[in-house]
């Protein structure tokens, strides 16, 4: 086995892969509909939420133009303090473990203090650890088989792999995003759902 074409090969994707993300994101935070698009998958994440039994989810911070999910899911937690048998409705947002290069999820509310983390992304002060069973998961980009494109420092999947039980994992996304030519990598972990403005993108039946 010749490592260095091995290397050469892994370089050359890894080189692509930024390009594409990229290009991404400049398109996404150009959109000139982004707002609308956004009340579209509100819309779309409400309804597959309905029936769903978790009563803990992990959601995410928007940045960079991404789809912001917690709205959706703020009612979602509202709609379970409602329900004939109360039920109590947690949201998590990512704090990054430095040492494991991972993500441990803390509990948020609209108001709830927050600080910047080492990324400049907002993080809940001082809430306590919770462990979703639902996790909303941003995408640059993503492909049918439900593989995402990321922002590349693999913490979501290196989180992933260490969670037990491994939550039920959701990409979210606007159809600009959709890949059709992605070539996923070895350590690329398909998501079980992908959710954009137009509906549900996979799983396809």
């Amino acid at each position: 086995m010749d490592k260095s074409k091995d290397a050469d090969t892994s370089a050359t994707a890894s080189f692509l892969k930024g390009q594409l993300r990229k290009a991404l994101i400049e398109q996404r935070l150009a959109l000139p509909d982004r707002l609308a698009r956004a009340d579209l998958l509100q819309r779309v994440m409400r309804i597959w939420l309905v029936g769903r039994p978790d009563t803990v989810i992990g959601a995410y911070w928007p940045i960079k133009g991404e789809f912001d999910p917690l709205p959706a899911l703020h009612r979602w937690k509202e709609d379970g303090e409602l329900m004939e048998e109360t039920q109590r409705r947690r949201i998590g947002l990512p704090v990054i473990d430095k040492v494991h290069k991972t993500l441990t999820f803390h509990a948020w509310y609209p108001g709830c203090q927050m600080e910047e983390d080492a990324y400049g992304i907002p993080k809940p002060k001082d809430t306590e650890l919770i462990v979703p069973t639902l996790l909303f998961v941003p995408c640059v980009g993503y492909s049918a088989g439900g593989y995402r494109l990321g922002y590349g420092g693999g913490f979501y999947d290196r989180t992933l792999a260490a969670l037990e039980p491994r939550p039920f994992t959701v990409g979210l996304g606007f159809t600009n995003g959709f890949l059709e030519d992605f070539e996923p990598e070895a350590h690329d972990l398909p998501l079980d759902a992908i959710l954009n403005d137009n509906g549900v993108v996979w799983p396809t039946s």
